[in-house]
């Protein structure tokens, strides 16, 4: 699946219902209204919600369900961190999706949010935080990351 390209601010309203744009859900298709999974950010730095399409949710599991025997321990727990917190979002009628409370406050969400749309997964983030975040990358860093990949 692709991912929509861009980064997306949107608003979270008191509910916790967050309006994506129309040029998100026109880039995302059909997929957008076979729903999305929530989960909070696998990395403790990162204070954020990951966001996948129903189809790559489903395809991960299918992977993890081929690899991990469910009558191991260590694959159980595999699994169940992996699982955690997670959540099934569908788009209501108006565009928006329901955050959880939970998750909102996992991903320290507060009113103004950033959708990133990455090449594996989306994230919500916000927005302060986000900024923050990509302030302290390295470029130079990233830079010598991405020559030796040719």
């Amino acid at each position: 699946m692709s991912y929509p390209i861009g980064h997306f601010n949107c608003k979270l309203d008191a509910k916790g219902r967050l309006m994506l744009p129309a040029e998100f859900r026109e880039q995302m298709g059909e997929q957008a209204e076979e729903g999305f999974v929530l989960r909070p950010s696998l990395f403790d730095n990162d204070k954020c919600l990951d966001l996948f399409t129903r189809k790559d949710w489903d395809e991960q599991q299918e992977k993890l369900r081929a690899k991990f025997n469910i009558y191991n321990e260590e694959g159980i727990q595999v699994l169940r961190f992996l699982n955690e917190g997670v959540r099934f979002a569908k788009l209501d009628a108006s565009g928006r999706i329901q955050i959880p409370k939970d998750l909102m406050e996992r991903g320290c969400l507060t009113k103004e949010v950033v959708v990133e749309a990455l090449a594996n997964k989306m994230e919500i983030w916000d927005k302060d935080r986000y900024q923050q975040s990509v302030s302290t990358i390295d470029k130079k860093k990233i830079l010598e990351i991405l020559s030796t990949i040719n």
